[in-house]
């Protein structure tokens, strides 16, 4: 998908329902499933943030989304693959400010070049009891990126129509902070695999982008 096809779909985007947990739910272990049902998130008062999953055109055209590969550290997120983003600070007008602000902390891209397009649906993650709201934007060309090294171990473009294709979606037997060796859902990119929250996130912009 060229960049000129992408922004003739930007009106549908924008006026368009949000797929919402349904959506998500399709990249989610069963298991994540039955905690959505039984867990009161408010009662949980959990920590919010945000994350922003930024398409832009390579030297093609063609468009691309990044993601990026977390540094291996002591916490449920280590060495995962996911949008650039963080924690809400005090400073932080709401959370799209919060979005792109980390986009900017981590992997350099400055939010002056940046349209947003959407706040998608909130995805709660129980591990770490965090409430993350993401958010879809689009730069109309390849951006410079200067990495955080202490958080990004390194980036990775992932073609749009790679996303959008039935035949990125696999499973694969994954030990997380919860359970031991259980079967999720994922995307599978030639080498990169994405899950759990970021996987869910992903299934919504695809079914969004997708709609009639």
């Amino acid at each position: 998908m060229t960049l000129k096809d992408f922004e003739e779909l930007v009106p549908k985007i924008k006026k368009s329902s949000l797929p919402g947990i349904d959506s998500q739910f399709k990249l989610a272990p069963s298991i994540r499933k039955k905690l959505g049902k039984e867990i009161n998130i408010e009662e949980r008062n959990p920590n919010k943030a945000a994350v922003l999953s930024l398409l832009f055109p390579d030297a093609s055209g063609e468009m691309q989304m990044v993601f990026m590969l977390r540094k291996t550290y002591k916490g449920v997120h280590s060495n995962q693959i996911g949008f650039p983003g963080g924690k809400v600070e005090s400073s932080d007008n709401n959370l799209e400010a919060t979005a792109l602000r980390e986009t900017y902390e981590e992997i350099g891209v400055s939010s002056m070049n940046i349209t947003v397009l959407k706040e998608l649906t909130d995805v709660y993650i129980p591990p770490s009891n965090f409430l993350v709201t993401p958010f879809l934007g689009i730069l109309k060309e390849r951006p410079e990126y200067i990495l955080e090294e202490n958080e990004v171990e390194r980036l990775i473009e992932i073609p749009l129509k790679s996303i959008l294709s039935d035949k990125s979606i696999a499973s694969r037997i994954i030990t997380t902070s919860y359970a031991k060796e259980i079967e999720v859902p994922v995307f599978k990119f030639d080498d990169e695999v994405i899950w759990g929250a970021t996987a869910m996130m992903l299934s919504e912009i695809k079914d969004l982008i997708l709609s009639e």
